[in-house]
């Protein structure tokens, strides 16, 4: 009988023995499984921040470019401003030119009355 209980026993012990290798074989393979995983993930997490560098360095070139393109705009529109005030002083010129024009215009005229004056008293 003592034999009997002690195979009994055994059998048992046997069983709870493959019960337990069985879940430490799934441990392990679970255990292979989430380090995939976490290669997986860092794999990922390597990419993204490549990524974002890249992106970061794309946003400091777009921002140097749009300083770039704003002193771009001042120095243009100071340049027209001052095209503006040259033509405003070009014509203020030609202004003064076309009335000084008319001045010149003007004496010719009063100098040719004065000179037919003079040559009719002289041919009286």
């Amino acid at each position: 009988e003592l034999a009997k209980q002690t195979a009994g026993a055994t059998d048992d012990i046997t069983v709870k023995i493959e019960a337990i290798q069985s879940a430490t074989n799934d441990a392990v393979q679970a255990i292979g499984e989430i380090t995939n995983i976490i290669g997986t993930i860092n794999d990922i997490s390597n990419t993204i921040a490549s990524a974002v560098e890249e992106q970061a360095a794309t946003t400091n070139e777009i921002s140097r470019n749009v300083a770039e393109s704003a002193t771009g705009a001042q120095e243009i529109a100071q340049n027209i401003t001052g095209v503006a005030t040259a033509a405003n002083e070009t014509a203020s010129g030609a202004n003064q030119n076309l009335s000084a024009a008319d001045n010149l215009a003007n004496l010719a005229n009063e100098l040719g009355n004065l000179l037919s004056r003079m040559k009719a008293e002289v041919n009286v």
